[in-house]
């Protein structure tokens, strides 16, 4: 299976960041919850497949995954049939944290022993939040890791002014958490 899919183990171009979601019509203020920016992305969900890229097919919402101590909620889960992989999605409002990411980090390890197939690859775990980092890109598991990414959204397009800065910006934080790949490119 990896040999088939061995031309598209580049999951970079398979996660945009930033995911403009504009088509959700909330306010940039943040007064939302996230329960609020989910239930948005769910009525929405054609328009967030779309944006989210190519080959993802939803699976669900709130998946409950139990262990022998506790109970775990994914925010959302989709599968991407072109990387032939789970993806999960936790959703954040604010700036993505350090708890964030070893909580995207600890559903991730789970989903791949509990949920996974033996015909899947590895599962994909993106925080989808309102602002990243470049220390927790630096510092955090986010670093070097081929199975965790921080990705930011936007509910409105930016000016071109923002959006040069924000490539420029987004850039130093993945080099930061891929610091092998910025000789390649």
């Amino acid at each position: 299976m990896k040999q088939l899919t061995s031309e598209y183990q580049g999951k970079l171009e398979f996660i945009r960041n930033p995911v403009i979601a504009e088509f959700l019509v909330m306010q940039e203020d943040t007064s939302y919850l996230e329960s609020d920016l989910e239930q948005a992305i769910i009525g929405n969900l054609q328009r967030f497949l779309m944006e989210l890229g190519k080959g993802y097919a939803f699976v669900a919402r709130q998946q409950h995954i139990h262990t022998e101590k506790q109970d775990y909620y994914i925010d959302l889960v989709f599968y991407n049939y072109i990387l032939q992989c789970f993806v999960l999605i936790d959703l954040k409002i604010g700036k993505i944290t350090h708890q964030d990411v070893g909580q995207m980090d600890m559903y991730v390890r789970m989903y791949d022993e509990l949920k996974r197939g033996e015909n899947h690859n590895p599962t994909l775990g993106i925080v989808l939040c309102s602002e990243t980092d470049e220390d927790i890109a630096r510092y955090s598991v986010l670093h070097g890791n081929e199975q965790l990414f921080a990705a930011k959204y936007r509910l409105c397009l930016p000016t071109e002014e923002q959006l040069r800065a924000e490539i420029e910006t987004q850039k130093g934080i993945f080099y930061l958490q891929h610091p092998e790949l910025k000789e390649e490119l």
